[in-house]
């Protein structure tokens, strides 16, 4: 499979891999990664194209529903953990427990929270990351450039508009698949 996936990501799809390319999966057991812009489904296969090419195994959230029979066996084994969205719960908790329990999880999240047009991200992967006590990486979904920009590991400090504002500038200037979403 990884064969497969430096083919499409460099000779089809012409993409490159740009910034920490030392990111493994010795570097690096637990993180919050952030991939922006999210503007279409095509973003999925570019970043199960990157993980394959890197090594790492990444993890992402769904709501239980969805890792019913027979999806489920699918979800859980590209790295889908199901989450119990039951209002009144403390998210940020709950799915930094998910970090508590297990040797290795990196939690692929999009700041966006939608593939549509947003004015504001979601803060909740960086109050995960700090519940967590893990690093934020974060990694563009330039298509303008194709290019995947990943960054070293940020770990959020006490300033959180700071901390938020560096951040969004790692994305700045990225255009996503649908430009106006971006």
């Amino acid at each position: 499979m990884r064969k497969l996936a430096l083919f499409l990501y460099f000779k089809v799809f012409g993409w490159q891999i740009v910034g920490n390319k030392n990111f493994s999966k010795d570097t690096v057991k637990k993180a919050v990664i952030i991939a922006a812009p999210h503007t279409s489904f095509y973003d999925f296969f570019v970043g199960i194209c990157l993980r394959k090419i890197v090594n790492v195994k990444t993890n992402f959230i769904g709501k239980k529903e969805l890792f019913r029979w027979p999806l489920g066996l699918y979800f859980k084994s590209v790295g889908g953990v199901a989450l119990d969205r039951t209002p009144g719960q403390n998210k940020v908790q709950a799915i930094a427990l998910l970090f508590k329990n297990k040797r290795e999880f990196r939690l692929t999240l999009a700041p966006e929270g939608t593939r549509g047009k947003v004015k504001e991200w979601k803060t909740g992967f960086y109050y995960i990351a700090k519940e967590a006590n893990v690093p934020i990486i974060m990694f563009t979904l330039d298509f303008k450039n194709k290019q995947n920009k990943i960054s070293e590991p940020f770990y959020p400090t006490h300033d959180s508009t700071a901390d938020l504002a560096c951040i969004r500038s790692f994305f700045k200037d990225v255009v996503g698949k649908v430009p106006d979403y971006s």
